[in-house]
């Protein structure tokens, strides 16, 4: 895939952009399968769906990275936001909101 500075055109632009959509849309499919085997390894931990230092924990770990990257980091911190409570309404369709309120980290 091209570098930015080195398209010429919108066209050229757009079809880096797309191809890249694409990775980032399988990146997040990976992401999904290994929140999917939390939920088959939470419950021989006791751990709930929810725990928040581990939440705290990777928004702090995304922002971090974001600031590495010169990428804003309230912007990285909101998607993270979006995609950790999607992930933790995923475990708690099959745990339960419920679950045992340990914070232990997974």
């Amino acid at each position: 895939m091209r570098a930015p500075e080195d398209c010429n055109s919108m066209a050229e632009l757009r079809a880096a952009i797309d191809t890249l959509d694409r990775s980032l849309v399988a990146l997040l499919a990976r992401r999904a399968g290994y929140i999917d085997r939390a939920i088959a390894l939470k419950p021989a931990e006791n751990l709930p769906a929810r725990i928040e230092d581990r939440v705290a924990q990777v928004k702090a770990k995304v922002r971090a990275e974001a600031a590495t990257q010169g990428l804003d980091a309230d912007l990285v911190e909101g998607l993270w936001h979006q995609l950790i409570e999607w992930s933790i309404a995923r475990e708690e369709v099959v745990l339960g909101a419920d679950a045992p309120k340990e914070t232990r980290e997974i």
